[in-house]
């Protein structure tokens, strides 16, 4: 590809789309283990120790994803997995 009569260079474009999908699946990402987490917490409010642990099996599942993804920190995934656990043993 030629370069833009703009002054751009069309691998400065490229990035610029790259970016926006990046920006639409890591928003999908961080919405779903947010979801995840209230659902744990939701389980432990009611005092339902299976449904606890088994949302708390899939959250994990989810933010092991996103720390694998590098949408969020391998340290921020442990700080809320390990939070998401005391809640689940305090039940």
């Amino acid at each position: 590809m030629a370069k833009l009569k703009t002054g751009r260079h069309t691998s400065a474009l490229k990035e610029v789309r790259k970016a926006e999908k990046r920006t639409v699946r890591n928003v999908a990402t961080k919405s779903k283990i947010k979801t995840m987490a209230k659902k744990v917490e939701a389980a432990v409010k009611a005092k339902d120790a299976e449904a606890a642990k088994a949302a708390l099996k899939s959250a994990f599942s989810e933010w092991d994803k996103a720390e694998k993804k590098n949408v969020i920190h391998k340290n921020a995934a442990s700080n809320q997995k390990a939070r998401l656990s005391k809640l689940v043993a305090s039940i």
